[in-house]
């Protein structure tokens, strides 16, 4: 089992809608594709930063989420220009962690 811990910025003063994005359509959308969101924060020293947590069971796993989101039609036609619109993608920083015996995210 590995982790994801995904470190985005919002364009200015966009994450309260950008949360709202999230909440509402990207989360229960990736959920729904086999994504496990494990935790969604907000930076509280950055007014547009953004954290997120995904876990995947193995790397099999992972490339067949990344498939179903991604491949997607809803994906590629109308979330990713949304995420384009709200973000700074090419300033997203992704992690790929694996937890230690005494964490508690197992």
């Amino acid at each position: 089992m590995f982790y994801e811990i995904r470190h985005y910025l919002t364009k200015p003063g966009r994450r309260d809608e950008w949360l709202r994005f999230m909440d509402r359509t990207v989360i229960p959308f990736q959920s729904s594709k086999g994504m496990v969101i494990t935790a969604s924060f907000v930076d509280e020293e950055d007014p547009d930063g953004y954290v997120w947590i995904r876990r995947f069971e193995d790397e099999a796993h992972r490339v067949a989420a990344y498939a179903a989101v991604y491949e997607s039609e809803r994906w590629i036609d109308e979330l990713g220009p949304a995420v384009d619109d709200l973000l700074f993608v090419d300033e997203s920083v992704v992690t790929r962690v694996v937890p230690t015996p005494r964490s508690l995210l197992r």
